[in-house]
């Protein structure tokens, strides 16, 4: 077979921009249902997608290597979605992700997503906690980690 007649593979979902992060997805048809609507739980793994290239990004890359040298670890202490449009096979989306709280403990990943023509598919929140490695109690957010969320408070 040809180069030229080898079938077209693309990914269905990849990092468009780092600064703001911002992760464009495909749907699957594997997301949806009979109907060809996508799972209102297929949302939720979205949103998770979304906030693992968001730590990938906050640990420049090496993120569970970067949170053992700090001690800690940030399992997630809450999550929400609110959904704005639906989404079928194929349809692209980006999802921008930014800090948009810090707490003491925990701060929160805020993920809009949205069509190339601006129509609103959800918005989202991701809380993680840091909780340390040793006692499994909840400690302040380490100051390498505070430096690194600056970058994408919005």
């Amino acid at each position: 077979m040809h180069a030229d007649s080898a079938p077209h593979v693309s990914t269905y979902e990849r990092v468009v921009s780092r600064h703001p992060l911002v992760v464009r997805k495909r749907v699957r048809w594997a997301d949806c249902d009979p109907a060809g609507v996508v799972y209102t739980g297929k949302f939720t793994e979205y949103l998770l997608i979304a906030s693992s290239y968001f730590f990938a990004e906050l640990g420049d890359g090496r993120y569970f290597e970067w949170i053992k040298t700090l001690a800690v670890d940030t399992p997630c202490k809450g999550m929400d979605l609110t959904f704005h449009g639906a989404l079928w096979p194929e349809d692209e989306f980006d999802m921008h992700c930014t800090v948009s709280n810090i707490r003491a403990h925990s701060y929160d990943i805020h993920v809009e997503a949205k069509q190339a023509d601006g129509r609103r598919i959800f918005t989202g929140r991701f809380s993680p906690i840091c909780i340390s490695r040793e006692v499994r109690q909840r400690v302040p957010i380490p100051a390498a980690m505070l430096a690194q969320l600056q970058r994408f408070t919005g």
